[in-house]
């Protein structure tokens, strides 16, 4: 009885340690990343994943254009404020939302969107928006890897980043 005791364990131990192997956490191709900034006295922090150029054309192909876009990869990409802010110029009340594109070559549509937890755009219905903004994209210097930063402009204010290729979109966001 002892003997089949510690086969049995024997077994089930290595079934474990096999399973345990098998879920190793691979690494991502968009890698995950974040960014916060203190805005006067509130907290501004983005998450998101980082797409690579790749040698693709991004812009009207893999980004296609007039069509909601989740501004990086994977999971849909967040933005939360501690406190309401105005987006350019807008009121937003303080919370978390997902954060999506509208891209045209000319203005972009950014909207801000109350279901926070999304993965892509998949899911992703307008009835939720909190906020939509448009902004004109601007020429940039080449960015393989997506990425989102600050500008300070001010006590209470800052520029957003979007930079990826060759474009930036920017838009401000102050506080009160």
């Amino acid at each position: 009885m002892d003997r089949k005791f510690f086969i049995s364990l024997f077994i089930l131990f290595f079934i474990f340690v096999g399973f345990v192997f098998a879920q190793k956490e691979q690494i991502r191709v968009s890698p995950k990343a974040f960014v916060m900034q203190v805005v006067g006295l509130t907290e501004v922090k983005i998450d998101y994943s980082r797409p690579g150029v790749k040698k693709r054309t991004i812009w009207g192909e893999l980004v296609p254009y007039d069509k909601v876009w989740r501004t990086g990869a994977n999971e849909a990409t967040t933005m939360s404020f501690a406190s309401d802010v105005l987006i350019e110029g807008k009121k937003l009340p303080a919370g978390k939302y997902s954060f999506f594109a509208i891209p045209t070559k000319d203005e972009w549509t950014l909207i801000f969107n109350k279901v926070a937890d999304q993965w892509g755009a998949f899911e992703y219905n307008e009835a939720e928006d909190a906020l939509r903004i448009s902004v004109k994209p601007q020429s940039n210097g080449f960015q393989e890897w997506l990425t989102y930063s600050f500008t300070k402009t001010g006590d209470k204010s800052a520029i957003v980043n979007l930079e990826w290729e060759k474009l930036k979109v920017p838009f401000k966001v102050e506080v009160q």
